[in-house]
C-alpha cells in the first residue's frame, strides 16, 4: 500500500504542472470551468486545495514509461490521458443527471449543460494537442493510441445507455461495454509512456494487456461501489446505481442466474414508479442473494491476476512492475 501511495503522489506531483500549463490554453470561460472540474478552484475563481482526484491514470502512464527506462517521456502521455478522462467526466455528469463528484456540484449544476459538453469538448482536443506538440518521435504513435481508446471509451458510452432500456443484456455484453467504457482508457494509460518512450513492440503489448485487465477490474470495483459504497467516500448517495436502474455488472450477473431472487430484481427493475429508501436496500440485497455481489468480487481480482501475469511475462525493471502492481492491486481493494 506504501508503495501505491507513494506512485499516486508522484504522479500527481510531476504531471499536475504541465496539466495547468495545459489548461492555461484554453478560452478564459473555459478555462474557469476545467479549473473548477480539477478542484483548483470554487465556483466564483478563487484558488482552493479541493480533491481533484486519485490520478489514476497518469500514474499508469508515468510507470509505463519509467519501465521503458524514460520516465520523463511519458509526461506529455499522462497529461493527455488525464484530459481525455476528464473530458468524460464531465460529460458522465451531465448525461448521468449526477449533480455532486467529489463532494461538490458537477460543472453542468453551476453553469449549464452547454458548459459542461464545450468544456469536456475543449479537454478532448487539447489532449491530442499535447501529444501533437510532444517532442518524442513516437508522439504519432501514441495519438493514434489515445484516439482509438478515445473512441472505444464512447462506443462504451452509447451501449451503457441503450441497455438502459433493454431487459435482455447478457454478462458477455456488460463485460465487452464496461472494457470499453472503462478499460480502454486504462489500457491506453498503461501503454501510452512506454509508446512515448519507444519501448519495444512486446513491452508495449504487455502493458496494454495489463491495463485492459485492470481496467475491467476497476468497473467491476466501481459497480459494486454504486450500489454497496460510502457515500463519504464516493461522493454519491449510497443505492446511487440502483435510484437509476443502471445495468452495472453485480446487477447483470444477477438477472443471469435466475431463480426467485433474480425474477424479483428484474420485475423491480422493470417497474416505473419512483422508489424508497426500503426498496433499494431491498434491491440491493436481491443482488447480493443472486450472487451478483460475490460474484463480482471475485471476477475483479481475477482480472488483476491476468493482469500481474501479463506484467511478468516481459521484461521489465522489477521497481515499476512492482509499483504497477501495486496500483491495480489499490484500485481492487479500494473501499471494498
Amino acid at each position: 500500500m506504501t508503495t501505491m501511495l507513494t506512485s499516486l503522489h508522484r504522479s500527481r506531483d510531476a504531471v499536475e504542472p504541465a496539466l495547468r500549463k495545459a489548461v492555461a490554453r484554453l478560452d478564459p470561460t473555459t478555462r474557469a470551468h476545467a479549473s473548477y472540474h480539477f478542484g483548483w478552484t470554487d465556483a466564483d475563481g478563487r484558488a482552493t486545495s479541493g480533491n481533484s482526484g486519485k490520478a489514476v491514470r497518469p500514474a499508469l502512464a508515468l510507470l509505463s514509461a519509467e519501465a521503458a527506462g524514460d520516465p520523463e517521456a511519458g509526461i506529455p502521455g499522462a497529461v493527455a490521458v488525464e484530459l481525455v478522462h476528464n473530458f468524460s467526466l464531465l460529460h458522465d455528469d451531465l448525461m448521468d443527471g449526477d449533480v455532486e463528484r467529489r463532494h461538490r456540484r458537477t460543472v453542468w449544476t453551476v453553469w449549464g449543460a452547454s458548459a459542461a459538453i464545450l468544456a469536456g469538448d475543449a479537454l478532448l482536443a487539447l489532449a491530442q494537442e499535447v501529444l501533437l506538440d510532444c517532442p518524442s518521435p513516437h508522439a504519432p504513435a501514441a495519438g493514434r493510441l489515445l484516439a482509438g481508446a478515445t473512441r472505444e471509451l464512447i462506443r462504451g458510452q452509447v451501449e451503457d445507455l441503450a441497455f438502459e432500456k433493454r431487459n435482455d443484456v447478457t454478462v458477455e455484453q456488460c463485460l465487452n461495454m464496461a472494457a470499453a467504457k472503462t478499460g480502454s482508457l486504462l489500457s491506453a494509460s498503461a501503454a501510452i509512456g512506454a509508446v512515448l518512450a519507444g519501448a519495444e513492440a512486446d513491452v508495449v503489448d504487455a502493458l496494454t494487456m495489463y491495463g485492459a485487465h485492470i481496467g475491467l477490474a476497476f468497473q467491476l470495483v466501481d459497480d459494486l461501489l454504486g450500489i454497496w459504497g460510502d457515500p463519504e467516500v464516493t461522493g454519491k448517495p449510497v443505492f446511487s446505481d440502483l435510484r437509476s436502474r443502471k445495468k452495472s455488472l453485480p446487477v447483470t450477473y444477477a438477472l443471469s442466474q435466475g431463480g426467485p431472487a433474480a425474477r424479483e430484481l428484474a420485475a423491480w427493475l422493470s417497474n416505473p414508479d419512483a422508489v424508497s429508501e426500503e426498496d433499494l436496500r431491498r434491491a440491493a440485497q436481491l443482488v447480493e442473494d443472486a450472487g451478483g455481489r460475490q460474484w463480482a468480487a471475485t471476477e475483479a481480482e481475477r482480472r488483476m491476476r491476468l493482469g500481474e501475469c501479463a506484467l511478468t511475462a516481459v521484461s521489465l525493471p522489477e521497481g515499476p512492475r512492482a509499483e504497477l502492481i501495486a496500483l491495480g492491486r489499490f484500485i481492487v481493494n479500494r473501499e471494498l
